[in-house]
C-alpha cells in the first residue's frame, strides 16, 4: 500500500529565518499526522540548517506514524540515529555546499565503507535501512549486496525534466529500477522534487510503490492552502 511521508525540514528553515521559535516543525508534523500522512521525515544535517537536535528527540516523542531519520552516513549521525532509534533511516549523500540532496549515493564509492563501518553500526538495531539511489541497476545490486531493506528512488531528474520526453523516458528507467527493487525483495520507496502536478505521471508509471517522501512543495502550497488541505490533496492522489 502506497503511504505519504511528509518532510517537514522546511518549517524548520522558516524557523530559523528568524530564530524566534516558531513555526514549529514538530506541531507541523502533528498536523500532517492527524490530516492523515503515515509518517514524517526529517534530515538533520551537518550544519543544521534547518533540523536541530532538539526536534530529532521532540519528533521521537511526538511521532506516532513511521519516523524516517534521512541523514549522512557520518559517524555523528549514527550515535544520534541509534539513540532515538527511528522506524527507518535514510542514507544520503550531503554536500556542504547543496541546497538540497542533489542526487543519490555512489554506490561504489561508499560500498566499501557501508559494508565494513555503517551497516555493522545498525545492526541487530531494529531500524530499517533505506538508500537514496537514482535509477542505476549497478547501483541497485550493490544495495541489495549490503542487504538493504529499501530504496528510495530519486526523483529529482524525472520532477525537473523541462518536456515530456525526458520525462518519459526518466519514468521508464524508474519503472525499471522499482521492478528490480521489488524482485530484489527491497522496498520501493520515492522522493524529491514531486508535486501534486507530476505525482500523478510518476504512480502511473512507477510499480510497487511503498513510500512516497514529500517536502517542499507541500510545504510551500501549505502557505496559500494551509497545512491539513495540502496533505488531503496528496492523499487524494496517492488514494
Amino acid at each position: 500500500m502506497m503511504r505519504l511521508l511528509v518532510n517537514i525540514d522546511h518549517v524548520a528553515t522558516i524557523r530559523n529565518a528568524r530564530g524566534e521559535g516558531f513555526p514549529d516543525p514538530v506541531e507541523a508534523s502533528e498536523v500532517c499526522e492527524r490530516a492523515g500522512a503515515a509518517g514524517i521525515v526529517f534530515h538533520l544535517r551537518g550544519d543544521r540548517r534547518h533540523i536541530r537536535d532538539d526536534d530529532v528527540y521532540r519528533l521521537k516523542d511526538s511521532v506516532t506514524g513511521l519516523l524516517d531519520f534521512e541523514m549522512a552516513a557520518s559517524d555523528e549521525m549514527i550515535e544520534i540515529c541509534l539513540d532515538i532509534k527511528p522506524e527507518l533511516v535514510t542514507l544520503v549523500p550531503e554536500g556542504r555546499e547543496e541546497l538540497t540532496t542533489e542526487g543519490g549515493l555512489n554506490m561504489e564509492k561508499v560500498y566499501k565503507d557501508y559494508e565494513e563501518r555503517v551497516f555493522p553500526a545498525f545492526k541487530q538495531s531494529g531500524i530499517d535501512i533505506s538508500l537514496f539511489l537514482d535509477p542505476n541497476p549497478k547501483d541497485i545490486e550493490l544495495a541489495h549486496k549490503l542487504g538493504a531493506d529499501a530504496v528510495e528512488l530519486h526523483t529529482g531528474t524525472f520532477a525537473n525534466s523541462i518536456n515530456k520526453e525526458d520525462q518519459l523516458t526518466e519514468l521508464k528507467r524508474l519503472g525499471k529500477a522499482a521492478g528490480m527493487i521489488h524482485e530484489a525483495g527491497m522496498t520501493v520507496n520515492a522522493g524529491h522534487g514531486l508535486n501534486l502536478d507530476n505525482l500523478p505521471l510518476l504512480i502511473k508509471h512507477v510499480p510497487h510503490l511503498a513510500d512516497i517522501s514529500i517536502g517542499h512543495a507541500l510545504i510551500s502550497k501549505s502557505i496559500f492552502w494551509g497545512l491539513e488541505k495540502t496533505v488531503k490533496e496528496y492523499l487524494k492522489i496517492m488514494n
